[in-house]
């Protein structure tokens, strides 16, 4: 799928690899859409350059000045569990927590979502909201682009083969701000947007609206903006009958199209609606309020540190250094380090318990721990795995046991079995694995984050009840001991 695999050790190798490659090189980090693509033969074999593990470009940050920062490894799960966006960036935050499943959100990373340019990528969207801009380097230079410059059609933007998006910048909302994103899809977690739209309200001290930002996603060849709607609020009291023409001025800047989730004319219904109803949302609550419960982000509570590259990995991988439930492997097949995480971990760690489903992150067979995150083996390169730690359904009891030490059931099995939550068998794994990533981040968790920590993994035989019983019982037990 890809030929040579770097993982360099610092930004300056890093432009330096892009520059010497003329545009034979992508970089990685999440890989959850290049992936697919791959797999799909929609993108020609070439150079891949891992930067997930470069030191210190995960950070989210505020300045003096009051601008949020984020580096180009924050992953979706890093925005939804980060307290200053929830409290000064809110409708980011709601955009991260709805991409995908949370597997997804811990590789995903949010520049990624960027750079991937689909008029329906929900960061986008708050993202545009927020008046975010980017900053671009290379070898020749840097710039900062504003995110409505950035964007030039579908799926295409001004970034240049050689250069990185190395961080996303916009202002933190103050007391007087308030925003909101919604997004309309298919089903409830893995849904591509129908229509999404985010909003921000600056408001005066006598209640009047001063200043509006409506940015509307997959209801154009990019996502848009909605300036006569926004001119509409302006100076107005944000009442039923504001905001109700408003909604109907954002749904005249809409230039959807048919396709195979919606025809034109459902979505520009549905963008009247979602605007409406977020607006009324922005204008009638606190700052950040509306964000429900600790989400369920799949991660162990102490994960392991991610190895940082050295100056070896900054040449092309040749031999594959990881460890597999305990196990070291060394794995020097070429063949092996063209493949994803899923198939080095059947083919060459005789890890079978990890499913391929779909092949590409849909189903969530392939669950397995990375270095303490629960992820989609089959969206992952298996070059990844070098000098990673990796938990899979062979190894699961090493985060608990059923009945002591001695018992090789994780508690969840042994509750699946007692409860029936087996029908077919094949995608018990991947919900053993997430359920058991979740434990470990919630004892005792609520029904919501038991339905988020499995909204990833799909079943066709169960209908689910038996398995959310199994999580139940569980949860029943851990109450009864925490008792006594």
């Amino acid at each position: 799928m890809w030929r040579d695999y770097f993982i360099p050790d610092s930004l300056d190798r890093t432009l330096t690899l892009l520059a010497e490659h003329r545009g034979e090189a992508r970089i990685i980090a999440g890989g959850t859409d290049l992936v697919v693509e791959f797999d799909r033969k929609l993108r020609p074999p070439c150079t891949l350059i891992d930067i997930s593990r470069l030191p210190g470009h995960g950070d989210i940050r505020l300045d003096d000045a009051g601008w949020i920062y984020l580096g180009p490894l924050v992953t979706h799960n890093d925005v939804v569990a980060s307290d200053l966006c929830v409290m000064h960036a809110l409708p980011l935050a709601q955009a991260c927590r709805q991409v995908g499943a949370p597997q997804i959100r811990n590789r995903g990373t949010v520049a990624g979502n960027l750079i991937t340019a689909s008029p329906a990528n929900d960061t986008i969207t708050a993202l545009m909201a927020l008046d975010a801009c980017v900053t671009l380097r290379s070898t020749r230079g840097e710039r900062r682009v504003a995110l409505a410059d950035f964007y030039t059609g579908v799926r295409q933007t001004v970034m240049q083969p050689d250069e990185m998006l190395v961080d996303i910048a916009f202002r933190a909302l103050q007391p007087n701000q308030r925003g909101a994103f919604l997004k309309l899809g298919l089903r409830q977690a893995q849904a591509i947007a129908v229509v999404n739209c985010a909003v921000v309200l600056t408001m005066n001290d006598d209640g009047r609206i001063a200043d509006a930002r409506i940015a509307l996603g997959a209801v154009a060849p990019t996502i848009i903006r909605a300036p006569q709607a926004e001119r509409e609020l302006i100076c107005r009291t944000p009442d039923e009958v504001t905001i109700r023409r408003a909604a109907e001025l954002a749904a005249q800047a809409a230039r959807p199209i048919d396709d195979i989730r919606s025809s034109a004319a459902y979505r520009r219904d549905a963008t009247a609606v979602l605007v409406r109803r977020a607006l009324l949302l922005a204008a009638n609550r606190a700052p950040h309020e509306g964000w429900s419960e600790a989400p369920a982000l799949l991660r162990l509570p102490q994960p392991r540190d991610v190895a940082a590259p050295n100056a070896d990995d900054a040449y092309p991988i040749s031999t594959i250094r990881t460890t597999v439930n305990g196990r070291a492997y060394v794995i020097g097949d070429a063949d092996a380090r063209e493949k994803t995480l899923l198939r080095l971990l059947r083919e060459d760690c005789g890890c079978i318990g990890v499913k391929e489903g779909c092949s590409e992150g849909e189903c969530g067979a392939c669950t397995v721990i990375l270095d303490g995150c629960a992820v989609m083996a089959c969206l992952t390169p298996a070059p990844r795995a070098h000098r990673a730690t990796i938990i899979t359904i062979e190894g699961v009891n090493a985060l608990g046991h059923a009945n002591g030490p001695d018992d090789a059931l994780h508690p969840l099995q042994r509750a699946f079995i007692e409860t029936g939550a087996v029908q077919c068998g094949y995608c018990t794994p991947g919900f053993i694995m997430s359920g058991a990533t979740l434990l470990c981040e919630h004892p005792n968790p609520s029904d919501a984050q038991i339905k988020e920590s499995i909204s990833g993994n799909l079943c066709r035989c169960t209908g689910y009840y038996k398995i959310i019983e199994a999580f139940q019982r569980i949860r029943n037990d851990h109450e009864r001991a925490s008792a006594r």
